[in-house]
């Protein structure tokens, strides 16, 4: 399987796409999942070509982790959250729908389970999550 780099995750690292920003840096980005599972639901994506963590990079997986580390414990603050959960799907039979590289960081309280998969949720209040985390980032 070959990297396909019209994929919706290669369209937003080219801005032709919106997003709702959490973090940058050099090489991963952080942004809100529009169809959240759980308040504060974002995602972690290498800014190289990587189709998932099948043909990843030990260089890419340590920089996504380093990310997914720093976001998580964010989340954590912002959402006064009781744990995180950390999903990661490779290929189509391992669940993967976008075959870019992405880590889902969902924060989660004890007892609230998650919302079904595949609904939008209110943009409004999508974008308010990426600035509380945002802003729990530079605390």
């Amino acid at each position: 399987m070959s990297y396909d780099p019209e994929n919706i995750f290669a369209k937003i690292l080219r801005a032709e796409i919106p997003s709702f920003k959490v973090y940058e840096d050099e090489d991963t980005y952080c942004f809100m999942d529009i169809m959240p599972r759980s308040d504060g639901h974002c995602l972690v994506i290498p800014k190289t070509p990587c189709r998932n963590i099948l043909d990843a990079s030990p260089a890419q997986l340590a920089a996504c982790m380093a990310t997914v580390n720093k976001v998580a414990n964010a989340c954590m603050k912002a959402f006064d959250a009781d744990g995180i959960t950390l999903q990661q799907y490779s290929e189509a039979a391992g669940g993967q729908e976008v075959f870019h590289l992405h880590f889902h960081i969902l924060p989660r309280h004890e007892g609230v389970a998650t919302r079904p998969p595949g609904k939008m949720g209110d943009m409004d209040q999508i974008k308010a999550h990426a600035e509380a985390i945002a802003a729990a980032l530079a605390a």
